[in-house]
């Protein structure tokens, strides 16, 4: 017989016997997904998502959806959210299956297939054996279509920042499985993007089979992240918080972009700085400390994420930035910049109509501001392009890409 390991606990002064700041900090995690009713100011963009899926819910093909926005706006929560419900809604003895897919994780064509097979598999159902490698795309597509077969009428299935997928074929695939015969179940495909021209610059056969829905999220304004934040004050012991750790963490937020992942971060992270000091109570100073860390982790998520001809890009608004006292630039003389950096790269050159569309999605993202000034009858209107963060930090985040390593600016 085992016996219970916490009576055999033993009192050490090294570990604390709780925590004095947090009381269950797992709330304050990104992939966490709360109850319904600590969902802020999403309820229309639920319904909406729900539309799309209803098909489910009764046995037959939902629609495909895609969704855009900024990073922190939702959009990952709620569709995970209405999937869940889907599956408790099911009708009728329906069976709905549901899988999320990082593409940012799983971003190759064999990567995504064999998580999306591995997860949706019941081997007790199926006695069907999903190897995490090992296998060519085309074999862990036919497993899949077998295990779907055995155990589903519909699946739903989300695919997180599907633009850092290296090309198309998953999404074309899947889109087209039913229609192709490769299966008798249904699928609905959540796409989700940060860049508003994803589906726009897919060949016309992925836009031929993806027949999508398109669903935008708007920033949270700074109430609304006040209430994701107080729906999460119960991650941290009562009487922690002070009375304006809340609503400046809010307002941090609201001001840069309208992201509940960083108002959520900042006030984490304000809870460890305080934690680290000896504190007995989160305190505004916490929050300022927070705020430039996690504005700094922010920046270099957005960046390193970023494709290697968008680094290009900023690095030539970079090395413009650093070498020069003014702080914009027009796009012509970014792209000469580019064009530079991309010869001695031995890195293609995009067209300049390429290049105005990543400057345009590094804005979206708010890594750049773009500004159009008048220059009259005779100059005509034009684009000025700006860094947001200092350049740099830019330039040394742009520069751990090994790829990019080798430019010398002198």
């Amino acid at each position: 017989m085992t016996s219970d390991p916490s009576s055999n606990a033993v009192d050490d002064p090294l570990f604390e016997s709780g925590h004095r700041i947090f009381s269950n900090k797992d709330l304050l995690k990104i992939g966490h997904v709360p109850e319904a009713d600590r969902i802020v100011g999403r309820d229309e963009e639920i319904s909406k998502l729900a539309k799309r899926l209803n098909g489910a819910v009764h046995g037959y093909s939902p629609e495909n959806v895609m969704i855009y926005g900024k990073t922190g706006t939702g959009k990952s929560l709620v569709s995970m959210h209405v999937c869940q419900r889907a599956r408790n809604a099911a009708q009728d003895g329906v069976a709905i299956g549901t899988a999320y897919i990082d593409c940012a994780e799983d971003n190759t064509e064999t990567q995504a297939i064999s998580s999306l097979a591995a997860k949706l598999n019941d081997e007790s159902v199926t006695d069907i054996t999903v190897p995490h490698t090992g296998l060519s795309t085309s074999k862990y597509y036919k497993l899949l279509w077998k295990t779907l077969d055995a155990q589903f009428d519909s699946v739903i299935i989300i695919l997180d920042e599907i633009d850092l997928m290296n090309d198309d074929s998953l999404l074309m695939k899947l889109s087209r499985a039913e229609e192709a015969g490769k299966i008798d179940c249904s699928i609905g495909i959540i796409a989700i993007s940060n860049k508003i021209q994803y589906v726009d610059n897919t060949n016309e056969r992925v836009k031929s089979s993806f027949q999508h829905k398109e669903l935008f999220f708007k920033p949270y304004d700074a109430n609304q992240l006040r209430e994701i934040m107080l729906n999460r004050a119960d991650a941290f012991q009562d009487g922690v918080l002070s009375d304006d750790v809340v609503p400046l963490s809010a307002a941090f937020a609201a001001q840069e972009h309208g992201d509940a992942r960083k108002a959520i971060d900042i006030l984490r992270h304000a809870g460890e700085v305080a934690y680290e000091e000896g504190a007995e109570k989160v305190r505004e100073e916490h929050v300022r400390q927070a705020q430039q860390h996690a504005e700094k982790d922010r920046f270099r998520e957005l960046v390193n994420g970023a494709p290697t001809q968008a680094k290009a890009a900023l690095l030539a608004l970079t090395e413009l930035s650093v070498n020069s006292d003014d702080d914009a630039f027009l796009t012509s003389r970014v792209y000469d910049q580019y064009e530079q950096i991309c010869e001695y790269l031995d890195m293609d050159i995009l067209s300049v109509r390429r290049f105005r569309d990543i400057l345009k999605e590094q804005a979206f993202l708010g890594v750049v501001e773009i500004e159009k000034i008048n220059k009259g009858s005779a100059g005509g209107i034009h684009l000025q392009n700006r860094l947001i963060e200092d350049p740099q930090v830019v330039r040394e985040t742009i520069l751990e890409d090994s790829r990019m390593q080798n430019w010398n600016s002198e």
